[in-house]
């Protein structure tokens, strides 16, 4: 015979005010309601009958009411998974086969591989990797400089893009090229209101052309030509637009990569004749990155005997003799000095 349940004043508010919340999850109306008949002094059948549950639920909430309140009326008790969980065997295992190559040809781990080599399912994979921190499709790249330099070379770079020297202009040049000239076959319609924009799907090629453009690091402004080839020719002309463009009065400080039109003789004589252009390359493969520094010249490996500046990859010819005398501007922050004109009168043919 079990024993009756008798409610205060107080429970039994707050039991009815579970079942008339229309918000109340429904097993935790039908448990109140469980409570509240057996209070009511109906027996476990007539409690089955109003309620429409099973005897062992009748019972188990009558006894779970009896030895934790309302409060074990609104939880379940947890069980346990229908799933064992993973053995750390599987796991360790899981882990130690990711930090190894993976069988045959593959790039790489996946995780179905990984799922079929271990036995497991790929959602236990990925929650083993999850949990450690494993990325086996993604790959971080590097370059490392063998150039004894290169720590300089960069400052040197750097240094003109995060503090720009007083009274000079910052010019990071590069040019794209092969960029192709497409047009539509047919002219689209424009936007309007409910309907989006047309075009054909098909299209006809105008050529190629190339873009010549120059940064101004310190104002964000961009200088920019498009041209038909990519030779000095093109390249002396866009200097030009450099040199129409560029306040009179301002050094200017170009930094480009070591493409050959560049470094091309008619090059260097401009440069000779528009002393406030500093020239500055950056090397797209260092000296000795690729081959050993013993089959590299003497100039590529040792750069101080080539008597270049610290800040000219591309020299000036010989005409750079009549410069003024080389001075040196100060950084506005505490930092190396920039040589704004080559020490020494070099070759034509120099390197730095």
């Amino acid at each position: 015979m079990r024993e009756g349940i008798t409610l205060d004043a107080g429970d039994r508010s707050r039991l009815e005010a579970v079942g008339a919340d229309r918000n109340s999850p429904q097993k935790h109306v039908w448990r109140a309601r469980i409570v509240l008949l057996a209070a009511d002094g109906l027996g476990t059948r007539g409690i089955m009958r109003q309620s429409g549950k099973s005897r062992n639920a009748v019972n188990r909430w009558r006894e779970r009411f009896q030895a934790e309140g309302i409060d074990g009326l609104m939880r379940d008790k947890t069980r346990p998974s229908r799933i064992p969980p993973l053995a750390e065997a599987v796991r360790e295992r899981t882990v130690a086969l990711t930090l190894t190559d993976p069988p045959g040809e593959t790039t790489h781990w996946t995780a179905t591989v990984m799922a079929r080599a271990v036995g497991i399912s790929v959602s236990s994979v990925q929650r083993i990797w999850r949990a450690h921190g494993l990325q086996p499709h993604r790959v971080r790249q590097f370059k490392l400089s063998r150039d004894p330099q290169f720590a300089a070379k960069l400052d040197d770079i750097v240094g003109l893009y995060v503090d720009p020297p007083a009274h000079a202009v910052v010019l990071s040049v590069d040019e794209k090229s092969q960029i192709q000239a497409l047009d539509r076959t047919q002219p689209g319609l424009p936007l309007k209101p409910g309907r989006c924009g047309t075009m054909t799907h098909d299209y006809k090629r105008n050529g190629t052309t190339t873009l010549f453009a120059a940064l101004d690091v310190l104002e964000g402004k961009v200088i920019g030509r498009c041209m038909q080839r990519h030779r000095h020719q093109e390249f002396i002309r866009f200097l030009n637009t450099l040199e129409a463009e560029v306040p009179a009065g301002k050094i200017v400080h170009v930094i480009l990569d070591n493409y050959g039109s560049h470094k091309h003789p008619k090059v260097r004589t401009w440069l000779g004749r528009h002393p406030r252009f500093l020239s500055i390359t950056r090397r797209h493969r260092p000296p000795g990155s690729m081959r050993s520094r013993a089959s590299l010249p003497s100039s590529a490996s040792g750069g101080s005997s080539a008597g270049c500046s610290a800040r000219s990859s591309i020299c000036k010819p010989p005409s750079s003799a009549s410069l003024p005398t080389p001075t040196r501007i100060q950084n506005r922050s505490s930092g190396p000095l920039i040589p704004i004109a080559s020490s020494r009168p070099l070759d034509a043919g120099t390197k730095c």
